[in-house]
């Protein structure tokens, strides 16, 4: 029996989601899934719901929870961070502050204000929980999807020495979603992407080996002068670079503020009326009320529940079925770059792919990627060093220079400004800042 242990299974979505794959997953693999929460009554009600999952369809797993990780982690063969410090609550101030600043932003967990601030509490807590896997588990994968993705990885690697290898499904769903658009089956599809959590670049694109970026373009035209009416700003940046970004305009658009002044985006506002941050959060609130009230529910366990369904976990079983077998399947990851992308500084960690083997994650070169993304991608990377260290020493100067770079807000006295009300409105959760 193989052991996976969970962190911060009180993310209804991810836990309900991976233990719907775990029952459906082939090969007859056992499993212990090992929930941890530190809200009790969120931990018991998700422990309730997947032991109920589990009896429902006579799978072999056995379901296991504690509030206290170190109780579980002791023979862990996977552990899976997916924690949210301050939960939905803390990621509103993380938007609605720099709103007040003029900042719009449609997400706010990956850059910006937001994706600085968060990275600031989820850095102390996530080293915590690694420093605890190596003394109590030290032969365990560990596996994030925690944001801000590549301010973690970087993070924990600089503070533990541990590589934990990010995991999230926005490359794969734009494969999918650019294979649509032309046409094409998507199983015939492959592509090369590099780049960064959340700006990611599909550079090449093939069907059957046969390059596919012709019949792209030729559909791009059919379209006319505007474009498609979804991802304008991801098709735009194809057409300069040949390259079209993952995961889509949600989540690019935060890394080119000085491109939508105002939140201003094609005649709508970035987090408003364009990918409206409030009906994340909303839509966020009432799937975590389902989830808990099928729990609770006497009634048989809808049959949607055990379906596959779209998520960060999705392709979670598929990549430990690999690393069990020596698949050797390739999947987008996020890794320190040791060489895989020339034109990037080593120790980046960037999302590109990698062989999912025996020995762990193989990252494959990717001699050819084009030097001007790489001009896109170093100013990223160096405001996710200012974050890092900004994190680990609890130092607000480099949390304003990580505002100050990102071009959101070029005022010194106004960014410090929107600093320490974001540093006030998460004190209790920065404990390196005290």
């Amino acid at each position: 029996m193989k052991k996976m242990c969970i962190i911060g299974a009180g993310s209804a979505m991810f836990t309900q989601g991976l233990v719907a794959d775990a029952i459906r997953s082939p090969g007859g693999q056992s499993w212990e899934i090992a929930l941890v929460d530190i809200e009790p009554g969120i931990l018991e009600a998700m422990r309730l719901l997947c032991v109920r999952m589990v009896e429902e369809r006579q799978a072999d797993i056995r379901i296991s929870a504690s509030p206290d990780r170190r109780a579980v982690l002791p023979g862990s063969d996977y552990v899976v961070t997916t924690i949210g410090v301050g939960g939905r609550r803390a990621w509103e101030q993380d938007v609605f502050i720099p709103r007040a600043y003029g900042i719009f932003q449609p997400v706010g967990d990956s850059v910006l204000p937001g994706g600085i601030s968060r990275a600031l509490r989820m850095i102390p807590a996530l080293v915590d929980i690694v420093r605890d896997c190596i003394e109590l588990c030290p032969g365990a994968r560990i596996l994030n999807y925690a944001n801000p993705m590549t301010a973690n990885c970087l993070a924990l690697r600089r503070a533990t020495g541990r590589t934990v290898t990010g995991l999230c499904h926005g490359t794969w769903h734009t494969e999918q979603q650019l294979a649509r658009f032309a046409g094409l089956p998507w199983g015939e599809v492959t592509s090369l992407a590099v780049g960064l959590n959340h700006l990611t670049f599909l550079y090449d694109l093939r069907r059957r080996g046969v390059d596919a970026w012709p019949l792209v373009r030729e559909r791009l035209a059919a379209c006319g002068a505007d474009g498609p009416p979804e991802e304008p700003f991801c098709w735009e940046l194809f057409r300069v670079h040949g390259a079209f970004p993952a995961p889509g305009d949600r989540h690019v658009t935060e890394f080119f503020p000085e491109r939508f002044p105002g939140g201003r985006y094609y005649g709508k506002m970035l987090g408003i009326d364009a990918f409206s941050f409030e009906g994340t959060i909303e839509l966020g609130d009432r799937i975590y009320d389902e989830v808990l009230r099928f729990a609770r529910s006497p009634d048989r366990l809808p049959e949607g529940l055990f379906s596959r369904a779209s998520g960060e976990h999705e392709q979670l079983m598929d990549i430990i079925g690999s690393l069990e077998t020596d698949g050797r399947k390739v999947f987008s990851v996020n890794l320190p770059n040791h060489g895989a992308v020339p034109g990037l500084p080593d120790e980046a960690v960037l999302e590109l792919p990698a062989l999912a083997t025996a020995r762990g994650f193989l990252p494959v070169a990717n001699p050819d990627f084009p030097p001007a993304l790489c001009a896109l991608l170093s100013k990223h990377i160096a405001i996710a060093e200012l974050t890092v260290e900004a994190a680990l020493r609890g130092d607000r100067s480099l949390f304003v220079e990580a505002i100050l770079l990102s071009s959101c807000l070029p005022d010194p006295s106004r960014a410090g400004a929107m600093a320490d009300e974001m540093l006030a409105a998460h004190a209790a959760s920065l404990p390196q800042f005290a």
